[in-house]
């Protein structure tokens, strides 16, 4: 009876996690925010090595490539148009998003 309880109640509290992580959807997949924020870290590093920004030239191939690219964007990255999604991903208003006002985040 014990363990049942027990199980019941870390679903609850599973349940309860997963459903108020935001969420942000891009070309029909939906990301975490953690991932967006990483993205973002990764064309900052950029820009701060003095390459070419992503923002600005699209180039997905080297961010697909990039070794601390979040897992769960990979699959955007063998979607045609990933250019353009990263793009948009990477200009994400991460502060507007962590409040909700912001149309692609959804989970709050």
């Amino acid at each position: 009876m014990k363990t049942t309880l027990a199980t019941v109640a870390l679903l609850v509290l599973a349940l309860g996690w997963t459903s108020e992580a935001v969420q942000v959807e891009e070309n029909g997949l939906s990301f975490s925010l953690e991932a967006v924020k990483r993205l973002q870290e990764l064309t900052e590093s950029s820009d701060d090595k003095g390459q070419h920004s992503p923002r600005l030239n699209a180039s997905a191939v080297s961010l697909c490539a990039h070794p601390m690219l979040p897992q769960e964007l990979l699959p955007l990255c063998r979607q045609r148009g990933a250019s353009a999604s990263l793009v948009r991903l990477a200009v994400v208003p991460i502060d507007v998003c962590e409040i909700c006002a912001f149309a692609a985040c959804t989970g709050c």
